[in-house]
């Protein structure tokens, strides 16, 4: 495990690293780019050493993991390796496994036998980066979990997040937590940024809160708007400080928003 300066984590851990790109939010994906400096090819799916996969398990103290911050846990091609995993997940109760996949339609298939309602210390997530991905929501509402959450980032356009499903509900009635966040990247070469907007979460959180009892969690501006001066500073030479626009206190207003599901908050 190693910490995390994700502000919604404490910590993450990958049991496999490497991923194939599924949806426009994978386009500038973080992880093609760490790898890509190190000359490593990020669609080859990897397992990670015996020491480090089984290393959560003598760590006694709780810590909230998120996995697989450098794949999906998911993803076909660890099929063979997912049961080990799950392994681990279920030995070590004291600590919160958060998992977030692209790939919702492969959860029922790859969920343990003795899943049941969910374990009690797995939270399920699904990204949501535009409408067209808005039905991960909805596959994710028909899966037991104890805790069922949306990261919306990067988000590239406005979401209705008051989407029906075709039985006339409200998937978002069944999510306990909505992650926000604009696209991060450098200002030039390969992997740069996309637009976000503060209307479009100003909306979304609006929506959501009014109809629903999830909780918001606002992680960053992006890169765009760090560039306007919203969530970062930006000197008259255009430097910018931080481009992940994750300066709280320079959020407007009605963002400054990071709360938790009541059933665990990271120290």
């Amino acid at each position: 495990m190693e910490n995390s300066k994700i502000q919604w984590t404490t910590d993450t851990h990958n049991f496999w690293i490497g991923c194939k790109k599924v949806s426009e939010g994978c386009k500038y994906c973080y992880m093609h780019r760490i790898l890509e400096k190190d000359g490593k090819d990020g669609s080859l799916v990897r397992r990670t050493s015996d020491e480090y996969f089984h290393k959560p398990l003598y760590d006694q103290e709780g810590r909230m993991i998120f996995t697989c911050s450098m794949s999906d846990f998911f993803i076909e091609e660890a099929d063979g390796w997912r049961e080990d995993a799950w392994e681990v997940i279920k030995k070590t109760p004291q600590h919160t496994w958060q998992i977030l996949t692209k790939r919702p339609e492969r959860i029922k298939h790859c969920l343990p036998t003795d899943w049941g309602s969910g374990y009690e210390n797995v939270w399920l997530g699904v990204t949501v980066e535009n409408q067209k991905n808005f039905h991960r929501v909805e596959t994710l509402a028909n899966i037991p979990a104890k805790l069922r959450f949306i990261s919306a980032e990067p988000l590239l356009e406005e979401v209705d997040f008051l989407s029906m499903s075709a039985d006339s509900s409200y998937p978002i009635q069944k999510m306990d937590w909505v992650i926000f966040g604009g696209e991060s990247g450098n200002l030039t070469g390969k992997y740069i940024f996309r637009p976000c907007k503060v209307d479009w979460i100003e909306k979304a959180v609006h929506d959501i809160q009014g109809h629903s009892s999830a909780k918001v969690f606002v992680k960053q501006m992006g890169t765009h708007l760090a560039k306007q001066g919203i969530g970062s500073f930006v000197s008259k030479t255009e430097f910018i400080s931080n481009l992940h626009g994750d300066d709280f206190q320079r959020f407007p207003q009605s963002l400054q928003i990071r709360e938790f599901p009541q059933v665990a908050e990271p120290q």
